[in-house]
């Protein structure tokens, strides 16, 4: 059951070290924090080019900053000759969606997500969250015409890159349960958001190229899951091999209508988890000793191996988050927004309207409605070490939409028309709110929580494991 208050909050009269520690798996522990710092380096570099796109649409430089997004090429027989901000959306995010299908299939496999009573708190969280801002915006925008009411899904993702960033800035001694709670919300809301851009924001599906594109497809699942250790092995061999039928893959989604982010996910869901040998019976077992040895005490059982997925995201993220959604963020989060007038006609647009109380309000509701309901009538529980306040302000943090949040605005208006230019205002000024609400109130729980941060270094024993990770 949920408690109102968590067992790690401070107790005035109680010395240190008296708090009692949960446990969690500690090479997953150090896996999510290592993924955390590269998503960090990603937000910053994701603000970067946010801001310098703005400072160009607005100032003598936008010309040449719309000339060069505008600017067509590629092969037209096979309909690529694209822009290059719709290469930017189509091509380099396909690398992005690629890595956060990586990430859920195996948090679902081998992560700390391969059980239920772990998986369906932050997994509803994601859905509450996702639901509830799309219904907010609908009511807003509904007597605003059935073109504002395409853009009902812009408000339901969330950054992970920016939202990462922000929680790394001002949260670094809260409880790593609570950056797992975000990321795996986040991953999960990514996933919501491709389902989202394929069933609602893909029109006139041809069938053809769908279908063929089952072949390389196959071909390229073959490949991964019949030779995964010749692709750790040889680093080269994914570029070479991999790579090509990844793109013909792309090429024929993108030509059927489908949005070809999608196909990043799809190609994601055929790279093997496990190394070759290891069954996920196998994986859950070896992950199982980890955590019972964990909480007696006893000596922690050697990790499985990584598998090809593991490699691959340790390869392809760095390019993920250092040039291509920095590059897409150039190219889509340019708005001439035209002074202050021009400014208050965006956000006093019902479009504008919608999409930041969507994001502000709308979100964490959603999450913490469907975090109460799932913590109050099934056996689900939050992780011991974390209160409904750190819950609060994640759930605020995750209104932080950004990458997805800009494509779907493109997708459902058009890139460049007036209603994609308030939308894109709004969720620039929607996630900045949310940011500086969730800070407030994140540093003031990171503050509370420095002591358990302390605790989690002390390793006494000198076994390469800090004692917090082996305590009752």
């Amino acid at each position: 059951m949920a408690h109102l208050a968590g067992p790690t909050d401070p107790v005035p009269d109680s010395p240190p070290g008296s708090r009692i520690f949960s446990r969690s798996s500690y090479p997953e522990h150090l896996r999510i924090t290592s993924i955390l710092r590269k998503e960090t380096v990603g937000g910053g570099l994701l603000l970067l080019a946010t801001v310098i796109a703005l400072v160009l649409a607005n100032t003598a430089a936008a010309d040449a900053y719309f000339a060069v997004r505008d600017f067509r090429f590629g092969y037209e027989p096979w309909h690529l000759e694209l822009s290059v901000g719709t290469w930017s959306a189509d091509g380099l995010l396909a690398i992005f969606f690629f890595l956060a299908g990586l990430e859920l299939k195996r948090e679902f496999v081998a992560g700390d997500l391969r059980k239920f009573d772990r998986a369906i708190v932050p997994v509803a969280a994601a859905v509450g969250g996702v639901v509830v801002p799309a219904l907010i915006y609908v009511a807003i925008t509904f007597s605003a015409g059935p073109e504002a009411l395409r853009g009902w899904a812009i408000p339901t993702a969330t950054d992970i890159a920016f939202a990462v960033a922000v929680l790394a800035v001002v949260g670094s001694h809260l409880p790593s349960a609570l950056r797992i709670f975000l990321l795996t919300l986040a991953v999960v809301d990514d996933l919501l958001a491709i389902s989202i851009i394929a069933f609602f924001y893909s029109e006139d599906i041809a069938f053809p190229p769908l279908l063929l594109a089952i072949v390389p497809l196959a071909v390229y699942a073959f490949a991964a899951q019949r030779f995964p250790a010749f692709f750790q092995r040889h680093p080269w061999s994914p570029w070479v091999i991999l790579l090509p039928l990844g793109i013909i893959v792309w090429a024929l989604v993108h030509e059927s209508g489908v949005h070809a982010t999608v196909a990043g996910v799809l190609l994601a869901f055929a790279i093997p988890v496990l190394p070759r040998g290891v069954t996920r019976a196998d994986a859950v077992k070896s992950a199982d000793a980890v955590d019972a040895a964990e909480a007696s005490a006893d000596e922690v059982p050697a990790a499985q191996p990584d598998g090809l997925a593991d490699t691959l995201e340790h390869r392809i993220r760095p390019l993920s988050a250092g040039f291509a959604v920095p590059v897409f963020a150039f190219f889509s989060a340019g708005v001439a927004v035209g002074g202050i007038d021009g400014l208050v006609n965006a956000i006093t647009d019902p479009i504008a309207i919608g999409i930041m109380v969507a994001l502000v309000i709308g979100k964490p509701i959603g999450i913490l409605l469907a975090t109460v309901v799932v913590t109050k009538t099934t056996k689900a529980a939050l992780a011991p070490d974390l209160a409904w306040i750190d819950i609060i302000g994640v759930a605020i943090l995750a209104g932080v939409g950004f990458t997805v949040s800009l494509l779907i605005s493109e997708l459902g208006f058009g890139q460049g028309t007036v209603e994609d230019d308030h939308a894109k205002v709004a969720i620039l000024a929607g996630s900045l709110i949310a940011a500086l609400v969730a800070a407030v109130l994140l540093l003031r729980r990171s503050k509370r929580y420095r002591e358990i941060e302390e605790q989690e270094r002390i390793d006494a024993d000198d076994d390469g494991i800090p004692d917090v990770f082996e305590q009752q």
